[in-house]
């Protein structure tokens, strides 16, 4: 049962308000409609690179495995200073070579340390292995990292000593392989604010003691003593404090670039739901802003089609226009960098145009839309006018 209004007040602010909230989400949907520019800036006055709100490099070419054997050993040394900043951020990662997967990452949530390793499982699967080390990044102090590889042993060590050392399942696969992305995902916006005043990568796992004297020699030399034997992969100093080029001290065909824009390197679309899934507040709050945003597209446009411009099955083609509207969107994000495209929001965003049209078929909202018509333009008897009660299907 709905209330249709043939007055011109009444079609004025079912059709403004239909516009409205078309624009409206359309500018939040693809905001900023490009690419801003890569906030990475040197330091003052000191070897390292500056992240800000956006900021990313990449290496100039893919890291391989240097064995045909594939146990995942390496080693992972990084000057860090972080600050707070909410949620989970990628510090840096690997888009590896067959794109399974992103086979190793680095990342900070809060204070905490998190290190991501790809496994396969014996039925072939690839799989994610993950543990965290509280604490490990206190905000705005330099922390030596150091992340030691084995073909089922991690080790973390802080400032030249051993944390934390976690076991994991199944065959690894190659850490260090494909190019790398430091400050942000391979595969969604999640970039990381902070300092890195210097990286190394070995394709061994070193020893204890190794790893205590190269913090040694990075805090008095600010730089690796570099070694026969030792498998050095990289080291990037960060001493050029000016350009867009962090030099690989090991090899040149792996320089890491400062890009104009912000990137990310393998946009995602329309990921499935179940690759985004935490069972966090935030990502729940962000499911039911999306219901929200599209509430008032499914109750303006309804009552567009069924009171104002009536057509045949106006619910229908209310809920199929607010999918064709978030699919057009989805896509379009694929193309922007700073946004993620996924099917999450394209079922979230009609269910949402599905509550907006029930909520325009409620007697009391039918009612209210007519009593906000007869204030804003009451005809002289101080009644509505034109009023008709139908069914509308």
């Amino acid at each position: 049962m709905t209330i249709k209004l043939e007055s011109s007040t009444h079609a004025r602010i079912i059709g403004v308000l239909s516009v409205c909230t078309l624009v409206t989400i359309l500018i939040v949907g693809l905001w900023p409609f490009q690419a801003p520019l890569n906030d990475v800036s040197w330091l003052d006055n000191e070897n390292g690179l500056r992240f800000g709100h956006h900021g990313s490099l990449l290496s100039s070419s893919a890291f391989r495995p240097r064995s045909a054997e594939n146990t995942g050993a390496g080693t992972l040394e990084v000057w860090l200073e972080t600050i707070p900043q909410k949620g989970r951020r990628t510090i840096l990662a690997f888009e590896g070579l067959d794109r399974s997967g992103v086979p190793f990452s680095l990342q900070q949530n809060g204070d905490t340390l998190i290190v991501q390793r790809h496994n396969v499982d014996e039925n072939g699967t690839y799989r994610t292995a993950e543990f965290s080390v509280a604490g490990a990044l206190p905000a705005k102090k330099q922390v030596f990292v150091a992340v030691t590889l084995e073909s089922q042993e991690t080790s973390v060590y802080l400032n030249g000593g051993l944390v934390k050392t976690s076991q994991i399942q199944g065959k690894p696969a190659s850490s260090f392989a494909g190019r790398l992305v430091l400050g942000n995902s391979p595969s969604a916006s999640d970039s990381w604010s902070g300092q890195v005043a210097g990286l190394a990568l070995y394709g061994r796992r070193l020893e204890a003691a190794e790893v205590s004297r190269h913090y040694e020699n990075w805090t008095k030399n600010l730089q690796p003593a570099l070694t026969h034997g030792e498998g050095a992969i990289t080291a990037y100093l960060f001493a050029e404090r000016g350009g867009r080029v962090v030099h690989n001290q090991v090899d040149a065909a792996a320089d890491l670039t400062i890009p104009a824009r912000y990137f990310v390197l393998h946009p995602e679309f329309l990921s499935v739901p179940w690759q985004h899934y935490h069972p966090t507040w935030s990502y729940w709050a962000d499911a039911a802003i999306n219901v929200a945003g599209f509430i008032t597209f499914g109750f303006s446009i309804f009552g567009y089609f069924s009171s104002v411009r009536t057509i045949r099955n106006s619910a229908a083609i209310t809920i199929a226009l607010g999918l064709i509207t978030s699919l057009t969107i989805e896509v379009s994000q694929a193309f922007l960098p700073t946004r993620d495209s996924g099917v999450n929001d394209l079922i979230t965003n009609t269910i949402g145009t599905a509550i907006g049209v029930m909520l325009y078929r409620s007697s009391w909202l039918q009612t209210l839309v007519s009593r906000a018509a007869s204030l804003i333009a009451p005809s002289p008897s101080g009644t509505i006018e034109n009023v008709e009660v139908g069914s509308q299907i």
